[in-house]
């Protein structure tokens, strides 16, 4: 940018020099203006907003969430997802800085660990022909990210935030789609049927046990070159946003995210910091999850069992816990609690003061698995340092507890002929987005070829059977 200077003669009186100084300056400013604008953040670019769909049905945050609408059962619904070239490609550098080339690893990804998300940027979101302004877009996971971006397979999760970018754009302020601030849409990564997040939480749900709902959708993204069909997706919905509000009758408890070695609950692993705090942020406050702790590893455990159970139950909902724990462990998911530090939360409920459990991420789920495979259903092999395991295993009235809950996931929520509907159904259901004429296309996809889809249709009917075998033998076992 050129800076015009005026030029002065000497003659001009000292006021003269006074504004021609001010001028320069004012220019200076300017100059320095400019050159910002071509640095701000990614999203900030300032813009009125024509927010000509707005309804406070679709977008407001007065009403609640409309589960019918975002998670309608047997049918798959589309969404796009436009992006300004620039902003996808500020997504693929990050992307890039913090794993690499696109691509240039091969399947299984780097073995670095990554501390930071990936960047949000602003997109226009469309669903049934209505638009949603600036809605924050971001890709997400762990190893299902790395993954994808190492394998060079565009079909990345993302996370999406309606009202992230609202104090760029306050026109969009508390914006929702149909009561929903926060939503996931996962890319099926070791899922070649593509239904195990979404059969995994109906499953449990059904249960009685609290989880995320999840259902189909088609997601193209346009990126500054025509919508491209990134694929099917499964959408989850957020626990820290929606589910709080929908499943429990009080929501305004502490809500944890646990990870890392204290999130084991083995005695002395205790660290705020393995426990992230996703409501009450700014109250410094673990004494609940400190109680827990606490009364876990009471020595009345040994001593004083009944005291034991008394005391533990005062601070945690162990009868919920034990019934996810049969479901887990009946239908198998590996990647959770007894083998992963992570994918579950814990609810602070004030309705009851009891610590509630809530299962997350089941992409994984109903199948034998890695790290050794799923947890058997007896548990034998759980040790000490899984103590909400061992220890409620070991004693035997919840043993009994944690039996019975066995007995009613194969009689009434994972049977075979039941589960072989839901199966038939689902499958018969996506297959057209999936390897049909409207299918996944090359660079867009984890499936090999369209028959591993198949393949893997047939492994899910044989799985419920053979858990409902082994399920029958550890009970017979008891007796």
């Amino acid at each position: 940018m050129t800076i015009y200077i005026p030029q002065y003669r000497a003659e001009h009186h000292s006021v003269s020099y006074f504004l021609m100084a001010l001028m320069i300056l004012a220019s200076l400013l300017l100059l320095n203006a400019c050159s910002g604008d071509e640095n701000e953040n990614v999203g900030t670019e300032p813009e009125v907003l024509d927010t000509a769909d707005w309804t406070e049905t679709t977008h407001g945050n007065s009403v609640d969430p409309d589960y019918d609408e975002v998670f309608a059962e047997n049918v798959v619904k589309r969404i796009d997802i436009v992006i300004t070239s620039t902003n996808w490609q500020a997504m693929l550098d990050d992307m890039t800085a913090q794993y690499g080339t696109f691509g240039a690893t091969g399947p299984g990804g780097p073995n670095s660990s990554v501390d930071d998300n990936p960047i949000w940027v602003p997109c226009s979101f469309f669903y049934k022909d209505i638009q949603w302004y600036k809605v924050g877009v971001r890709f997400k996971g762990n190893s299902s990210l790395q993954s994808a971006w190492s394998s060079g397979i565009h079909k990345l999760s993302l996370k999406l935030d309606f009202d992230e970018f609202e104090d760029t754009y306050p026109a969009i302020e508390n914006q929702r789609f149909y009561g929903f601030k926060q939503l996931n849409l996962n890319n099926g990564f070791e899922d070649s049927p593509l239904m195990r997040e979404k059969a995994a939480a109906e499953i449990l749900r059904e249960a009685g046990v609290p989880v995320a709902h999840a259902a189909f959708y088609r997601v193209y993204v346009d990126f500054g070159e025509g919508p491209v069909y990134f694929g099917l997706y499964t959408m989850v919905e957020e626990v820290d946003d929606s589910v709080i509000d929908d499943q429990f009758e009080g929501d305004d408890g502490n809500l944890y995210k646990p990870t890392g070695s204290g999130a084991s609950f083995a005695d002395g692993t205790f660290s705020e910091n393995d426990f992230d705090k996703k409501s009450n942020e700014d109250d410094a406050d673990w004494s609940d999850i400190r109680a827990l702790f606490t009364a876990l590893h009471s020595e009345d455990r040994t001593k004083n069992p009944e005291h034991w159970r008394d005391s533990l139950e005062s601070i945690f909902d162990v009868q919920g816990f034990l019934k996810w724990l049969a479901v887990n462990t009946v239908m198998q998911n590996w990647d959770s609690y007894g083998k992963m530090t992570q994918n579950y939360y814990l609810y602070n409920n004030p309705s009851t003061g009891q610590i509630t459990w809530i299962p997350w991420d089941h992409n994984e789920a109903l199948k034998e698995g890695k790290m050794g495979g799923a947890l058997s259903i007896a548990l034998s092999e759980v040790s000490g340092e899984w103590p909400l395991i061992r220890y409620l295993i070991d004693d035997e009235t919840y043993q009994a507890v944690y039996a019975s809950h066995v007995r009613s996931t194969i009689d009434e929520v994972f049977e075979p002929s039941r589960m072989t509907t839901k199966y038939q159904s689902w499958h018969n259901l996506i297959q057209p987005y999936v390897t049909g004429d409207e299918g996944e296309l090359t660079g867009y996809t984890f499936l090999q070829t369209a028959s591993d889809f198949e393949s893997d249709l047939g492994f899910l009917l044989d799985h419920v059977s053979q858990r409902n075998i082994a399920a029958e033998e550890y009970l017979s076992s008891m007796q």
